[in-house]
C-alpha cells in the first residue's frame, strides 16, 4: 500500500482545505511530520486511518467527539479524500461525516447524511470510475485489499510506540491478548473449546450410559419382584464386568419368572370349572323361581278380570248404539251445513242493503241488476274527460319546473358571477401551497433517511445498557456456579475416599456362611470386617456423585449465559457506541419531531394539487353553467305562452264532465262504487233464496235417516253419535280386556309354569352368591396368571434393552477416551504435553518467535550489535507458557527481561520490534505490501549517536522500497531529516507546509 495524497477540508484543527503530497514526501523515504503541541500532527494519520475505515483510532474515536473542525465556516462541510496505490489498483476514497449545515431557507439547521465514494483510475482511458457510494461495500473492499482490521493496521501501519513499549514490558497474558487480535488466533481457541466441548459430552454420554445400564437393572428387578430367585448384587457405575453381571443375574430372574407362570395357569384351570358348576346351578333355581313368579302373577289377574265384568258389559253396549247413530251422521252434517250457509247469506244480504240508498231498500235482485248496468254506461262516458285532467295536471307541472328553473337560472348566474370575480387570487394561494408542501416534502424525505439510523442506535444503546446489567448478574452467576461445582467435587472425592477406606465391611455385608467370597473365593469367613460409624455406603457416594454432575451442569449453563450475554452486549456496543442512551435517545425524538413537523407540512401537497384541480374544474364548470342559464332563458318565454293556451280549453271541457263531483276523477269514483253495491246487494238476494230452499231439503233427509236407524227423533241420533277419538278409546278398553283375558288363561295351561308351582319355593339368591364367589376365584387366578404373564414378557423386554445398552456402551467409552487425550493435550494439561501450553498459545508462540526475529535485525543495528531479542518458553506463576521475551545483551552474555531495559533502550527496542510486527503481520495477512509507514513519536529520549542509528534503520527500510513518515516534535529531527511536513496551528485553524522536497 502506498499513499499518494490526502486532501482535508474541515477536519480536525484544519478549518480550511488542506492538502498533502505523500508522493513528493516519499521520494526522500524518510520524511518528518513534525509541528507545535496540538497543531494537529496526529490528526494527519487520523485523517488516513477515518479515510480507509470510516473511524479514527481507537484511542481517539471516543464518545461526543466531533471529526468537524471548530475554525470551519458554517457553511463548508467537513470531507476527506486520500488517493492511494493497493494491490496494484490506484484508488480514491472519500469520505464526508454527517454535519449540521444551516438551512438554505429560513433559520436553522440541518441534518446532512454521511456519505462516502470509492474511485478507480483506469489507466487506458486516463479517467476515474465510479465503484460504490455505500459506507459496507467501501469498507470491506477496502479490508478485504488490505487484508487487515482497523486495529491491525493502526498496529502495523501507524507505529505507535507508546503501545510497543508496553508490549516490551507487559506479562504473558497480556502479550497474548495483543498477539491474538493481530494474529486472529480465534479459530485456536475454537478448537480447544470444540475440543473441551466434545470431552465433555462424550464423559456425558458415557456417564449416562452407565446410568441406564444400572437403571435398567434396577427396573428388571422391580420387574422380577419375589419371583427372582437371587437378590440384585451391588453395582458401582464404572466397575469392570457391569454389563456381564447384569446380564447373568436378569437371565436368572427370568428363569424363576417362568416357573411361576407354570405354577399359577394349572390354578386358573381347576378355578374355572369349579365356576362353570356353580353357575349352571344358579341358572337352575332362577329359571324355577321365575316360573313360580309367572303362575302367580296370571292367578291375580284373572281374579282382577272377573271383579271388572259389568263394566265391560255396559261398554258394549254403549259402542253398539253409536254404531247405529253412524248411519245418521252424514245427513246431520249436511243439515248443519246447510244452516249455516243460509245464516251466513242473510247477514250478506242485510249488509249489501245497508250500504245502498232508501230508494233500492224493497228492490228484488232484477232490479237491483239493472240499476247497476246503468251506473256502468255513464262511468264509460267519462273517459275523454279523464284524459283532459290528466293533460290540464301535466301543463300545471311543467309551467311549475319553468318557474323553479327560472329561479334556479338566476341563482346559478348570481353565484357564477361572484366565484369567477375571486377565480386568480384563489389560483395564486393554491399554487404557492403546493411550493411549499414541495420543499417540505424534500426536507422530509432527507430526515427519514437519517431517523431509522438514530433510531435503531439508540434502541442499540438501550439495549447495550440492560446488557450491561445481564452480563454483571450472570457473571457473579457463573462465579457461584463454578464455586458450588468446585465443592460439590471436593465432596464427592472426599465420601469416594471414604467409601473406599470401608470398602471391606461394604464387601462383608454380602458374605452368606458357606458360600465362596467374592474377592478370594473362601467358603469360611472367620472375621468379616466391620461398618464403623460415619461409614459412607454407595448411595451417599452416588448422591454426592449425582450433586457434583448437577452443579457441573449449572456451571456449564451459566458459563454459556455469560458468553452469550457478553457476545450481545458486544455487538449492541459495536452498533451503539459508548454514548449514553438518553442522549441518543434524544436525539432520536428530536429527529422524529422535526420530521413529524416536515412531513405534516408536506402531506399537504397531495391536497393542494387536488384543490387547484378542483378548482379549475371548478372554474370551467361556472363558465359553462352560465352560458346554459342564458340559453334556456330565452326558449322558457315561448313555451308558457303555447300552455297557457292549451291550459284555458281544457278548463272549459271539464266544466261540462264533472257535473256536482269536485273532478271527473270523483265523479268516476262515484258510479264506480254505485255500480258495485248495486251488483253486489243483488248477489246476496240470490244467494239467500237458493239456501232457503236447501235447507228445507236437509230437513226432510234427516228426518228419515233417523227413522230408518230406529231413533225417535234427530235429536236422539245425535246424542248417541261419538266422535273418532272416543269411539277408538270405548274400542281399545274392550279389545284390552279381551286380549288380557287369552293372555292369562294361556299362561294358566303352560305344562312347565304350573308344574314349577307345585315345587317349594326356589332361592336364588343363595346360588347367586355361590356363583359368585366362584367368579372371585377365577378372577383372581386370571389377575395372578395376566401378572406372571406380564412378568415375563417385561423381563424379557428389559433384558434385551439392557443387552442393547451394553452393546452401545463400548463405542461410547472409545470416543470418549479419544476426544479426552485431544482435549488435554490442546489444553496444556496432559503429561504428554511437556510445556503445558495450550493451543492457541503454541500458535501465539510461533508468531511471537517469528516477531522476535524480525525485530532483532532491526534491534542488533540500533544498538551496535548489543542486544538480542528471544523467545521463550518459559512459565512464570500460574500464567501461560510460551509467550516469554527477552532480551540478550551481548556485552554481558546474560539473558534478562525486557522490563530492566532503559527509557531509550526501551524505545529502540519497542520500535525494532514494531517494525518487526509490521513484516510479520504483512506476510500473515497474504504478502500486502506495506510501501508507507508512520512512527508516532518516542525520538526525545534518544542519545545523538542513538538516533543516528535508529535513523540509519529507518531510512534502510527503502532497500523495500517503503517511505517512513516520522511523526515528532524533538527540534534536532529538523536538522537531520530535509523532507519535511509542517502542522503549523493559528486563530483560523491550522495548516500545512512542505519543505525540503526534491521538486
Amino acid at each position: 500500500m502506498r499513499l499518494h495524497r490526502i486532501a482535508l477540508t474541515a477536519f480536525g484543527p484544519f478549518g480550511g482545505s488542506q492538502e498533502v503530497d505523500f508522493d513528493a514526501l516519499s521520494e526522500a523515504g524518510l520524511f518528518l511530520l513534525h509541528g507545535a503541541t496540538g497543531a494537529g500532527k496526529t490528526s494527519v494519520l487520523d485523517a488516513v486511518c477515518y479515510a480507509l475505515y470510516n473511524a479514527v483510532p481507537g484511542a481517539r474515536q471516543s464518545p461526543g467527539t466531533s471529526l468537524r473542525s471548530d475554525h470551519a465556516p458554517a457553511s463548508l462541510r467537513t470531507e476527506v479524500r486520500l488517493e492511494l496505490t493497493v494491490a496494484g489498483r490506484r484508488l480514491e476514497i472519500t469520505r464526508q461525516p454527517s454535519w449540521e449545515r444551516p438551512k438554505k431557507r429560513g433559520t436553522g439547521t440541518t441534518t446532512e447524511k454521511a456519505q462516502s465514494w470509492l474511485r478507480e483510475y483506469d489507466a487506458g482511458t486516463g479517467t476515474w470510475k465510479d465503484l460504490s457510494r455505500s459506507h459496507q461495500e467501501i469498507g470491506a473492499e477496502i479490508e478485504g485489499l488490505l487484508g487487515m482490521s482497523r486495529e491491525q493496521f493502526c498496529q502495523v501501519v501507524l507505529l505507535p510506540q507508546g503501545d510497543f513499549a508496553r508490549f516490551l514490558r507487559a506479562d504473558a497474558e497480556a502479550r497474548g491478548k495483543l498477539l491474538g487480535r493481530l494474529f486472529d488466533t480465534r479459530r485456536f481457541a475454537a478448537v480447544e473449546a470444540g475440543l473441551a466441548e466434545r470431552r465433555r459430552g462424550a464423559e456425558a454420554q458415557v456417564r449416562a450410559g452407565d446410568d441406564r445400564l444400572l437403571a435398567a437393572a434396577h427396573r428388571i428387578q422391580q420387574a422380577a419382584g419375589d419371583a427372582a430367585e437371587l437378590p440384585l448384587p451391588a453395582l458401582t457405575p464404572g466397575e469392570p464386568g457391569l454389563a456381564g453381571a447384569v446380564l447373568q443375574w436378569a437371565a436368572v430372574a427370568r428363569a424363576g419368572a417362568r416357573e411361576r407362570l407354570a405354577v399359577v395357569r394349572a390354578g386358573v384351570e381347576a378355578a374355572e370349572s369349579a365356576q362353570a358348576a356353580a353357575q349352571a346351578a344358579f341358572e337352575d333355581v332362577r329359571e324355577t323361581y321365575r316360573l313360580q313368579r309367572r303362575y302367580a302373577e296370571a292367578r291375580e289377574r284373572a281374579a282382577r278380570l272377573d271383579e271388572r265384568a259389568g263394566e265391560h258389559r255396559e261398554l258394549q253396549a254403549r259402542l253398539e248404539r253409536a254404531r247405529k247413530a253412524e248411519t245418521v251422521a252424514p245427513a246431520l252434517g249436511l243439515r248443519a251445513a246447510t244452516e249455516t250457509e243460509h245464516r251466513d247469506a242473510r247477514q250478506a244480504e242485510a249488509r249489501a242493503r245497508a250500504a245502498l240508498p232508501e230508494s233500492f231498500a224493497g228492490a228484488g235482485a232484477a232490479g237491483l241488476t239493472a240499476a247497476a248496468r246503468k251506473a256502468l254506461e255513464e262511468l264509460g262516458g267519462l273517459e275523454s274527460a279523464r284524459r283532459a285532467e290528466q293533460r290540464r295536471t301535466e301543463l300545471a307541472a311543467r309551467r311549475a319546473d319553468a318557474d323553479r328553473q327560472e329561479r334556479a337560472d338566476a341563482d346559478v348566474l348570481q353565484e357564477a358571477a361572484a366565484w369567477l370575480d375571486g377565480w386568480e387570487s384563489t389560483r395564486r394561494a393554491l399554487q404557492e401551497r403546493i411550493e411549499h408542501a414541495q420543499d417540505a416534502a424534500t426536507h422530509a424525505e432527507h430526515l427519514a433517511g437519517q431517523l431509522e439510523p438514530a433510531r435503531a442506535k439508540s434502541a442499540a444503546a438501550h439495549r447495550r445498557d440492560a446488557l450491561a446489567g445481564q452480563a454483571a448478574q450472570a457473571k457473579e452467576h457463573a462465579l457461584a456456579a463454578r464455586e458450588d461445582a468446585s465443592r460439590a467435587h471436593e465432596h464427592w472425592l472426599a465420601l469416594k475416599e471414604q467409601r473406599l477406606q470401608g470398602i471391606a465391611a461394604e464387601l462383608a455385608q454380602s458374605l452368606t456362611p458357606g458360600a465362596p467370597c467374592s474377592v478370594c473365593g473362601a467358603t469360611e469367613h472367620p472375621a468379616p470386617a466391620r461398618t464403623v460409624e460415619g461409614h459412607v455406603g454407595r448411595e451417599g457416594e452416588e448422591a454426592a456423585l449425582a450433586a457434583y454432575r448437577q452443579a457441573e451442569e449449572r456451571r456449564a449453563d451459566a458459563e454459556r449465559a455469560l458468553g452469550d450475554v457478553r457476545e450481545q452486549l458486544a455487538a449492541q456496543t459495536a452498533a451503539a457506541g459508548d454514548t449514553p442512551a438518553g442522549e441518543l435517545a434524544r436525539e432520536a425524538e428530536e429527529l422524529a419531531r422535526r420530521h413529524a413537523e416536515v412531513r405534516d407540512r408536506a402531506l399537504g401537497l397531495h391536497s393542494a394539487r387536488e384543490r387547484l384541480a378542483r378548482a379549475e374544474a371548478e372554474h370551467e364548470r361556472r363558465l359553462a353553467e352560465r352560458q346554459d342559464a342564458a340559453t334556456r332563458a330565452a326558449s322558457r318565454d315561448s313555451l308558457r305562452e303555447a300552455m297557457v293556451r292549451e291550459q284555458t280549453a281544457l278548463e272549459e271541457e271539464l266544466t261540462q264532465a264533472r257535473g256536482g263531483a269536485a273532478t271527473v276523477a270523483a265523479r268516476a269514483a262515484q258510479l264506480e262504487r254505485q255500480a258495485a253495491l248495486l251488483t253486489e246487494a243483488a248477489d246476496a238476494v240470490r244467494a239467500v233464496e237458493d239456501t232457503a230452499r236447501r235447507l228445507k231439503d236437509a230437513d226432510a233427509r234427516l228426518a228419515d235417516a233417523a227413522y230408518r236407524a230406529g231413533f225417535e227423533t234427530p235429536a236422539a241420533a245425535a246424542a248417541a253419535a261419538l266422535d273418532d277419538a272416543r269411539h277408538r278409546e270405548l274400542q281399545d278398553r274392550i279389545d284390552g280386556r279381551q286380549q288380557e283375558e287369552a293372555a292369562v288363561r294361556a299362561v294358566l295351561a303352560e305344562p312347565d309354569t304350573a308344574a314349577a308351582a307345585e315345587q317349594p319355593p326356589a332361592d336364588p339368591a343363595a346360588a347367586h352368591t355361590a356363583a359368585k364367589s366362584a367368579a372371585r376365584a377365577v378372577r383372581a387366578a386370571v389377575a395372578e396368571h395376566t401378572a406372571a404373564e406380564h412378568r415375563c414378557t417385561e423381563l424379557d423386554r428389559l433384558s434385551r434393552g439392557a443387552a442393547a445398552e451394553a452393546r452401545e456402551l463400548g463405542p461410547l467409552r472409545e470416543e470418549y477416551d479419544r476426544v479426552a487425550r485431544l482435549a488435554s493435550l490442546t489444553a496444556g494439561t496432559s503429561a504428554e504435553n511437556e510445556r503445558k501450553m495450550r493451543l492457541e498459545s503454541y500458535v501465539l508462540a510461533a508468531r511471537l518467535e517469528q516477531v522476535a526475529a524480525a525485530a532483532t535485525a532491526r534491534l542488533q543495528r540500533m544498538s551496535s550489535g548489543r542486544y538480542t531479542l528471544v523467545h521463550s518458553d518459559d512459565r512464570t506463576g500460574r500464567g501461560r507458557s510460551g509467550l516469554g521475551l527477552h532480551v540478550v545483551d551481548a556485552w554481558t552474555g546474560s539473558e534478562r527481561d525486557t522490563a530492566t531495559l532503559s527509557g531509550g533502550e526501551t524505545f529502540f527496542a519497542s520500535l525494532a520490534l514494531a517494525l518487526g510486527l509490521a513484516d510479520v503481520v504483512t506476510d500473515e495477512a497474504g504478502g500486502v505490501r506495506l510501501d508507507t509507514l508512520f512512527i508516532d513519536e518516542g525520538f526525545g529520549s534518544l542519545d545523538d549517536q542513538t538516533l543516528d542509528e535508529v535513523l540509519d534503520v529507518l531510512d534502510s527500510l527503502r532497500e523495500r522500497d517503503r517511505s517512513v513518515g516520522i511523526v515528532s516534535h524533538v527540534a534536532d529531527l529538523r536538522r537531520r531529516v530535509h523532507a519535511q511536513l509542517e502542522v503549523v496551528k493559528g486563530r483560523a485553524g491550522s495548516v500545512v507546509r512542505q519543505r525540503g522536497l526534491g521538486r
